[in-house]
């Protein structure tokens, strides 16, 4: 299954209520939405028809985030039946805007996803989804920090060693796309400040010159799922469901992690 394909099915998946996106190129993925949308690139080319109500940022992703209500847009209006009209929450503009569904394909170096990463999981619940892109490389050349070839993934690879060694109280699950694998990350907490905290020692760590020491397991997909596997698991609709109900995590997030304990990788 390739990657726009395996996205399409996550945003039925999910049932997303809003949607984040780092790194919009030509718009491919983005038009998958509809729901309230934010995409983010310092340079894109939006060449095809998009279906949703969006924001689109020509900014990194760092500027973005560093403004003072970054996803102002998902809060909208006051009028509750207009909200209503739009998608979104009938008393969203008081509400914390919550990402339901992420999608990182920036900048290919580990440090840039791994600042969005941080970022994103500021605005989530425990019920969200945050997707990487290009984390299984399929040779040593394509995850170059320095670009040398057509396809390049660089080396945001490294993000599922990092986010196995650092935040355990995650469940991420590689899945085997086309053409180079994605990162579904579940269980995210916003209250989290580990990885902000640790991010000169995980820098310090990984940036590595090329060439890079690309694990055999990540070459070869060791851990990867089929993309049929992960979407049709049993466990959507139950997420959904407490996810719209607003249950705490308290009362969620393990349910969730039992089920995805089956298919999740590096546990």
């Amino acid at each position: 299954m390739k990657r726009h394909e395996f996205l399409r099915g996550l945003h039925r998946a999910s049932a997303n209520r809003t949607y984040l996106e780092i790194g919009v190129n030509d718009g491919r993925s983005l038009t998958l939405s509809r729901v309230p949308s934010i995409a983010v690139d310092p340079a894109f080319k939006v060449v095809a028809e998009v279906r949703c109500d969006v924001h689109l940022v020509k900014a990194t992703s760092d500027d973005f985030f560093a403004r003072a209500d970054p996803l102002g847009h998902l809060r909208g209006g006051r009028h509750p039946v207009r909200n209503l009209r739009r998608g979104r929450h009938p008393l969203g503009h008081w509400r914390r805007p919550v990402l339901d569904l992420a999608f990182i394909d920036g900048m290919h170096l580990f440090e840039y996803a791994l600042r969005d990463f941080i970022n994103i999981e500021k605005y989530t619940g425990w019920g969200s989804v945050v997707v990487l892109d290009d984390m299984l490389p399929r040779s040593v050349d394509e995850a170059a920090r320095d670009r040398h070839t057509t396809a390049w993934t660089g080396d945001v690879y490294k993000l599922t060693e990092i986010l196995a060694r650092y935040r355990p109280d995650l469940v991420t699950v590689l899945v085997d796309t086309r053409p180079t694998g994605q990162l579904v990350v579940f269980g995210a907490d916003h209250r989290s400040t580990v990885l902000t905290d640790r991010y000169d020692e995980i820098i310090a760590e990984y940036l590595l010159p090329d060439p890079q020491k690309v694990p055999e397991s990540v070459l070869e997909r060791v851990s990867a799922v089929s993309p049929e596997t992960l979407l049709s698991a049993g466990f959507w609709r139950p997420l959904v469901k407490a996810r719209n109900r607003g249950l705490s995590r308290a009362r969620g997030w393990e349910p969730l992690r039992c089920a995805l304990a089956g298919i999740s990788s590096g546990r």
